[in-house]
Order: C-alpha cells, then structure tokens, then sequence
C-alpha cells in the first residue's frame, strides 16, 4: 500500500521527484490524477493570465500554446491575447485577460494520466501537453475533404465550434489564433477557393463525454441520409475511449476497462460493417508507453481488446528532438490490409498553429530508423495519440 504525502511544490520539482523513483499525483478537477512525465519544453516567449475580477489567485506564466479551460472550451493563451473570458478555477470561473510580457521565460510541461487530461496549474484548470489526437483527426478531415470526400466528424471532447475552427486553420492555411480575425473579404475568398478544389461536405457532431455510443451514432447517419442526403465516405469519432457501449451500462460493479472498452470498439466496428464507411478514432497508451520513445501495441491504455478489434492501428510518437524540429515519428502498430513492416516507421512535419501534418525531406527519415530498445523517462514528449482505424 502506497504512503501517501501531499505537498505543494513547483512544477520543476516533479522532475528530480520522478527521477528518483517516487509516483506523482496532482490535484486537478476530477480530484487527484497521476503524472506520467515531465517535459522541459525550452525557452518561449511569455504570457500572463492575470484576474480582472479582484479574484485573489496567482498569476499564470506561460507560453502562447498553454491551454486554459474557459467557459467556451480550452483556449490557448494566444487564442485569448488582451481578452477578458473566464477561466475555470478551484474557486469557479474568474474572469481573467493574458499579456504578452515582451520577456522569454523557460517553460515546462507535465503529462498526467486522465482521459480530461487536465490538472490545476496556479489553481488554474489546465490542459496537458499533447501530440495531439485532435490536430490529427483534423488533418485527417481536412485531407479527406481536399480530395472531394463526405466526412463526418463526431466530438465528444472538444465543442463543434473548436473542431471546424481547427479544420477551417488547416484548409485556409492560416494561423488558428487569426481566424476570427480574418477581414470579412478574406475569408469569403477563401471559402470560394476551397469550393472550386472539391466538393466534399462537412458535417461535425457534438455529444457529451461518456454519454453516446454506436445506437447514437446509427441514428445519425440515418437522419443525416433522410433529411440531409448525406452519406459520410469517412466518419472520424474524436476519441473511442470518452464514447460509451450500447451493450454495457458503464464501468463499476462487475464491468471492467478491458470488456467496457472492447464493446464500444466492437459496437464501431459493427457500425463500420453495416454503413461501409471506415471510422477512425483515438486512444491513449499506458502509463510505461508514456515513458517510452517507441511504444508497442501492448501499450494501448484500458483494454487490449481495442487494438485486437481495430483492423488498422498507427502510433504518433514525439520525442525531445524531434519536437524541437516541429517533427512527429509515425509507426504503424497494426495493419490487417497491409505488411506490416512496409514503411513501419516515418517522420512528418507537424505545424500545430495550422492543425496539420505535413511531408518533410527524406533525410529526416533517418530519425525513425533508430532502435527500438531506446527509452527515455525524462524529457520525452507527448505519446498519447494511436489512432486506428475500424
């Protein structure tokens, strides 16, 4: 049985504390969460959310990618530059605004073991780092859609609004901070440029985290066809793990993660079959997949029945380096249509300001041909994407 201590320490001392061998647990909105790692992200520019309520909390530092849980979603520090919103707080929501400071500060980032994936920074609910599973389902989209494709995108994380901002960011090839701000001109050419190039259609779908699950999602598509005329070519559902089983009424009593998250897998995967219409979704890896810079497909968090249900499954994996080339390494972990070790592992750009992945020279494939017995502990970056494909 674990000896628990609580304490209050800066974020920089949940380094050396992982580094000699203790478990970490902090205080986030869903009660205590445990950290899987610490990142030393490098020197960044500096914001600051200060309160505009006479709130007595803590000013937050930061860098313009942090996210700050607001009463429209999670918004970056960038996205709220010199706005009032009101940020989520031990004490409820404040108001607050960000400024820049014009300083560069060192920045450093935990990555903690929730499906929220959030914890209170300065009292602050606040997102951890990611790779992240929704700028690659958005890309995914946005792809899909570039090549005259019906997609249906379904959150059950972030709101719709935040979806086709994203997706709006990657097919207009601007910053996702300036969307809002584009001149009313602008964004019409750019609609009217986008239409010539495909007719693909759109449709995103919000329903609350742990509430829907494939009966939902039949009825959808089948309004969606009836009312709409529309038929998906590819849904994306944005993540498996957060939907919930048709069959099972939830975890607790004799239900466990393994069989909960192997029905929702089988009910999508049935829901495939019966529409023809490939889905893909998201999961997380395991703690010990956390602190590794090569995950397996034993590393799939909850329920290894997912990976032996899905027929496709891929890993995006970021390591120090590669995060410090705005790189991401892609390594298939399952491939039922495919051999497998046909372009086993690859490196893609990532430009996360325009929610996009993106083709980089072959010389930086080198990087994906490095051992797979090679682990680090510290100082890795975010693993928590596999998405696979049902």
């Amino acid at each position: 049985m674990n000896n628990w201590t609580e304490k209050e320490v800066e974020i920089q001392d949940i380094k050396t504390l992982l580094d000699e061998g203790y478990e970490i647990e902090v205080d986030s909105p869903d009660g205590w969460v445990g950290v899987n790692f610490f990142i030393d992200k490098g020197m960044y520019d500096e914001y600051i959310l200060e309160y505009t309520n006479g709130y007595n909390g803590t000013p937050v530092r930061c860098n313009e990618a942090h996210l700050f849980e607001t009463t429209v979603g999670w918004e970056s520090a960038r996205q709220i530059l010199d706005k009032e919103v009101n940020v989520l707080t031990r004490d409820g929501y404040q108001k607050a605004i960000v400024r820049k400071s014009g300083f560069e500060i060192p920045i450093v980032d935990i990555n903690v073991e929730h499906e929220n994936h959030r914890y209170y920074t300065e009292d602050v609910s606040s997102h951890n780092t990611g790779v992240g599973k929704s700028l690659a389902m958005c890309h995914f989209a946005s792809a899909a859609l570039s090549e005259g494709k019906n997609v249906l995108y379904i959150t059950l994380e972030m709101a719709e609004e935040k979806i086709a901002e994203r997706i709006d960011a990657n097919l207009f090839d601007v910053n996702i901070a300036d969307i809002e701000n584009l001149p009313k001109d602008t964004f019409i050419n750019k609609i009217n440029k986008i239409t010539k190039k495909t007719q693909g259609k759109l449709i995103i779908k919000e329903y609350p985290t742990a509430v829907a699950h494939a009966g939902h999602f039949r009825a959808l598509l089948d309004e969606l066809k009836l009312k709409k005329d529309f038929k998906p070519d590819v849904i994306f559902i944005d993540y498996l793990n957060i939907a919930a089983s048709s069959r099972m009424k939830g975890l607790g009593g004799s239900i466990n993660s393994y069989s909960y998250v192997k029905a929702i897998a089988e009910e999508l995967r049935g829901l495939a079959v019966e529409f023809d219409v490939p889905i893909w979704s998201a999961t997380q890896v395991t703690r010990t997949g956390f602190g590794n810079s090569d995950v397996d497909i034993t590393d799939t968090s909850e329920s290894f029945g997912l990976p032996a249900t899905c027929d496709m499954m891929i890993a995006l994996i970021s390591t120090e380096q590669l995060e410090g080339m705005n790189q991401v390494m892609v390594k298939q972990l399952k491939n039922r249509y495919n051999d497998l070790n046909e372009n086993k592992r690859f490196v893609v750009g990532i430009d996360r300001s325009k929610m996009r992945l993106y083709d980089v020279e072959d010389s930086a494939q080198s990087l994906s041909s490095e051992t797979e017995s090679e682990t680090s502990t510290i100082g890795v970056a975010d693993k928590d994407f596999s998405s696979f494909k049902i």
